[in-house]
């Protein structure tokens, strides 16, 4: 396989994540899943331990994540379902939650998300889906890195969305600052950090073995919708092309987070996008499939983490 052959596989968008994950044996793995007591993170955590890993569900509802992980142990018969509280708008929290944690990682699954939430900010004035969805996964992911590196071929997986499609990162005005809040361009901006944060993670920590890529999981309706009316989604739909893909169940939701944290097939790849299961092809405008040329963008990249960097440190 040449480093640009596209990577597919037998599965599809009506895949689940049992179904992807079936014959993989994860006895043995120790897994993170930020958002691990609702919607697709329930999912994707069921699978992992469904497979033989132990699974921390790194919440900010504790007592969600107490039921989620008593429901996961009676569901699978897997007694390794840890709960440990993260909140990813807080860099205290995160910087907690990383201390706290001993051993190697072998699996990290960056799930969590808030999505065109009204706009908010977080108390070092930063924007709050940003900070969240990128800013706290970003220190999330580089303070483990030594527990990453320590497992041997560890995967990150990072949950984007198609939404990244609304737009490339505003390096000018991250935070809103300047131009008018509007929620989707603050969440697509976020998203597309996420798919830039594989690229340039591939990059610098490939030597120590550990690979990020990116995915959108579909459409599913779960609480990151909170922000969001039914009237919004409907029209989402209605311009996604090909009259709109179906709603998926939490289980096909989940199901390429899934692949790409345990796929057999994407040893040693990194810094991609995948969809349905797949990796995806090139953006085709009128469409919202495919990832975005300035999603993958080496130089965008290597300027997110730089800005990340200072960010964080400031």
């Amino acid at each position: 396989m040449t480093a640009t052959a596209r990577i597919t596989t037998p599965f599809t968008a009506e895949s689940t994540a049992a179904e992807v994950v079936d014959g993989i044996d994860l006895a043995g793995r120790r897994v993170i899943v930020t958002g691990g007591a609702s919607g697709l993170g329930i999912e994707t955590a069921r699978a992992l331990a469904g497979a033989g890993a132990e699974v921390t569900l790194a919440v900010r509802n504790l007592q969600a994540g107490e039921r989620t992980a008593e429901d996961i142990i009676a569901t699978t018969g897997n007694k390794q379902v840890l709960v440990a509280p993260l909140d990813l708008a807080d860099q205290a929290s995160v910087a907690s939650f990383v201390a706290a944690w001993d051993g190697p990682l072998h699996i990290l699954v960056n799930n969590a998300g808030v999505m065109a939430s009204p706009e908010m900010r977080t108390p070092e004035g930063w924007e709050l889906q940003f900070a969240t969805n990128h800013f706290g996964h970003f220190a999330l992911a580089t303070g483990l890195h030594r527990a990453l590196a320590a497992a041997g071929g560890a995967r990150v997986v990072s949950v984007s969305s198609s939404a990244h499609q609304r737009s490339p990162v505003v390096f000018d005005d991250i935070h809103f600052r300047e131009r008018a809040y509007e929620p989707w361009a603050a969440y697509g901006q976020a998203k597309t950090a996420n798919v830039l944060f594989a690229v340039e993670a591939t990059k610098r920590w490939a030597g120590d073995g550990i690979t990020v890529n990116a995915l959108h999981p579909g459409g599913i309706r779960t609480n990151l919708q909170r922000y969001v009316s039914d009237e919004d989604l409907d029209r989402m739909r209605a311009q996604a092309g090909g009259g709109g893909p179906a709603w998926k169940t939490p289980e096909q939701g989940a199901a390429t987070s899934v692949l790409v944290a345990t796929a057999p097939l994407l040893e040693g790849v990194g810094g991609r996008y995948f969809e349905d299961c797949n990796e995806a092809e090139a953006h085709q405008p009128g469409t919202r499939r495919g990832v975005a040329a300035y999603a993958l963008d080496p130089e965008a990249a290597t300027r997110l983490w730089q800005v990340s960097v200072e960010t964080l440190a400031s």
